[in-house]
């Protein structure tokens, strides 16, 4: 059986000097989709996978990967920061997709959506957003601690903390704190001629929707549409979240 009719199965994508990137495709016909998944998450989540059964039974091409670090990628965890994952998502676009995209940034994700946008906007053909955090690290990691958290980040390099949605634990680096500033969105205009697609539960703790509606006020398109919905949180993976996620995707 040739390559193309052996779908979602895990590959890599090679790359001289820096870690392996995994990564699962779908084949179909028509505009790509390119899943970008959010802090610490993997290509084996809940709406990823929902995406690929979507995907598979409307005969769309779909994309998603693991950034280094994550996952089944090389790498580790702890060295990776924003503008380190935003260079895997760019690798992936570039080399393993033709054509306009549609983009689905997921939490963290939807900062790398953002960066993307802005260094290949002639590979856009939507944007979707599902509770973006585009400078995360700036806007609600830092103030959301207290001066004795923040001393320990910047003297020790790390701090870890349980995760609030199962039992791992969170870690946080300087390196990713730093960086977070250099990449940051909301420093300049984001401009975009494509649909565009914001989904934000007001339920969020980890995102608050009033970050989602700055984002909506931030990005320059003729088309933006932002979708709060009451009771959702951060995660928005309930059935009938996921329903409104495909009929989202399939309005784009």
């Amino acid at each position: 059986m040739s390559d193309a009719f052996i779908t979602d199965r895990t590959r890599f994508l090679k790359r001289p000097g820096k870690p392996d990137i995994a990564w699962r495709k779908t084949e179909g016909e028509g505009t790509g989709i390119i899943w970008l998944g959010g802090y610490a998450s993997d290509m084996a989540g809940t709406k990823a996978d929902y995406l690929s059964s979507w995907a598979r039974s409307m005969g769309r091409p779909y994309l998603r990967f693991d950034y280094s670090g994550h996952g089944e990628s090389g790498g580790y965890f702890e060295d990776g920061c924003i503008s380190d994952w935003a260079d895997d998502a760019l690798c992936v676009l570039d080399q393993l997709t033709e054509g306009p995209q549609i983009l689905i940034g997921s939490s963290m994700g939807g900062w790398i959506t953002c960066l993307l946008a802005r260094q290949r906007p002639e590979r856009l053909a939507g944007l979707l957003f599902i509770a973006p955090a585009p400078d995360f690290t700036d806007e609600l990691m830092w103030p959301s601690w207290d001066k004795a958290t923040q001393q320990r980040l910047l003297s020790e390099g790390k701090l870890e903390f349980p995760s609030e949605y199962d039992e791992s634990v969170m870690i946080y680096t300087r390196r990713l704190y730093e960086d977070g500033k250099s990449a940051s969105v909301f420093a300049q205009p984001l401009k975009v001629n494509v649909p565009v697609r914001i989904l934000q539960g007001m339920n969020d703790t980890s995102v608050p929707w009033q970050h989602a509606a700055r984002l909506a006020e931030h990005i320059e398109a003729g088309d933006l549409q932002i979708t709060m919905i009451k009771g959702a949180d951060h995660r928005m993976s309930g059935p009938a979240d996921l329903a409104r996620l495909a009929q989202v995707l399939e309005s784009l």
